[in-house]
């Protein structure tokens, strides 16, 4: 039996100011995340950030696929929104102790996020998108249901539980009929890059809670300009130019079911490892700050190094699986050279991030020579003429 065709839903240009409020309650959680990995950083408290990070981000994509499909134009739309942000904030309250006295919290927060999600996406318009949907939110619900079960359970069974629940969502999209979702793909590029955009923010706020206690002299001031620093580059590898490029090659995609999987990967799946980067990276600043000259632990060194390095493949992986190759091999290089690193951490903090900004800056720096020298060609010739 063949797929539905997708049919147009509801065009939608720009993002709306709600989606953008919706943005900054779903990024309380990655602050949450963040104090709670620089408080346990070790690797039971690694891997429960990557797990709750994981489950907790494929709803936000489901947020960023339904919003693209349907406008919130009407009060019950809004209204049903602002339900899901509130689901979304209790997420984030629990978190701290979600692998102890608040899992509960934590599962019925998310229980709330994915039957908003559902009853939403099933009032859309296009017959298609509707069909789509009956496949996707029994699945949905299913991984809900796991993560609620979870969170009532002994704290020792939670990860079993709540990896159950990853598993579903990483199947997801092979049973769901996702190719009946029509993508508005600079909507969609849009709605991602400003989420990026204020998770990389994130790493500003971890700079400044990274003071709390700290005397505000030169050495602290400098490693909290440095990690400045490495966040701008974070900006740059993701917001130089690709942003746009992503954005045709995901409208170039004529087959309905192709374009759903590729968005899936793209932007579910690569984006992941880029958000955990700039929560490790966060955690790490946090460590580096009052350590300035003084040695790091070898936990926080392989924070900061492996937080850069995972940014760097993600955003790679993300080029790749959209077949835009520049910058690809730079990302690499620079990911690999990054991990490096944690030796310099070890011996000097300062001088880690030093190195970290010294490898973004040159990466990024030769992969956008070939761009000036055009653009300063063309600039003398059209002087010329």
């Amino acid at each position: 039996m063949t797929e539905a065709a997708a049919t147009p839903i509801e065009p939608t240009v720009r993002v709306s100011t709600l989606e953008l409020f919706f943005d900054l309650v779903f990024v309380f959680t990655i602050t949450q995340l963040t104090d709670t990995l620089a408080d346990h950083l070790d690797w039971g408290g690694l891997g429960q950030s990557l797990l709750m990070l994981a489950i907790i981000w494929w709803m936000y994509s489901g947020y960023a696929w339904l919003t693209n499909a349907m406008a919130p134009t009407s009060t019950y739309r809004r209204t049903l929104l602002l339900v899901g942000m509130a689901g979304f904030l209790v997420i984030a309250l629990a978190i701290p102790e979600a692998f102890g006295e608040t899992g509960w919290a934590f599962g019925v927060g998310y229980l709330v996020v994915n039957l908003v999600h559902s009853a939403l996406f099933l009032r859309s318009a296009g017959e298609a998108a509707v069909r789509a949907a009956t496949t996707l939110a029994p699945l949905n619900l299913l991984s809900a249901g796991l993560v609620l079960a979870g969170g009532f359970l002994p704290s020792d069974q939670r990860a079993w539980w709540w990896g159950a629940a990853l598993a579903v969502q990483f199947v997801t999209p092979y049973l769901a009929r996702i190719g009946g979702f029509t993508i508005n793909a600079h909507h969609f590029v849009e709605r991602h890059g400003l989420v990026m955009i204020i998770v990389i923010g994130e790493s500003i706020v971890s700079i400044g809670l990274g003071f709390a206690g700290v005397d505000l002299d030169g050495s602290a001031l400098l490693v909290a300009l440095l990690g400045l620093g490495v966040a701008y580059y974070f900006w740059w590898a993701y917001f130089a130019g690709d942003e746009e490029r992503s954005a045709q090659a995901l409208a170039g995609i004529t087959d309905p079911r192709r374009k759903a999987l590729i968005a899936v990967f793209a932007w579910a799946y690569a984006h992941y490892p880029m958000i955990i980067g700039v929560v490790l990276f966060s955690a790490g600043i946090k460590k580096a700050i009052p350590a300035a000259f003084d040695p790091l632990k070898w936990n926080a060194a392989a924070a900061l190094a492996a937080g850069a390095a995972l940014f760097l493949v993600g955003h790679a992986a993300f080029l790749m699986l959209l077949k835009i190759w520049r910058g690809v091999p730079h990302r690499l290089m620079a990911a690999v050279l990054s991990m490096l690193t944690i030796f310099i951490g070890h011996i000097d903090a300062t001088a880690q991030v030093v190195a970290l900004l010294a490898i973004m800056a040159v990466a990024l720096i030769i992969e956008d020579l070939p761009q000036v020298m055009r653009t300063r060609t063309t600039n003398l010739h059209s002087f010329g003429r």
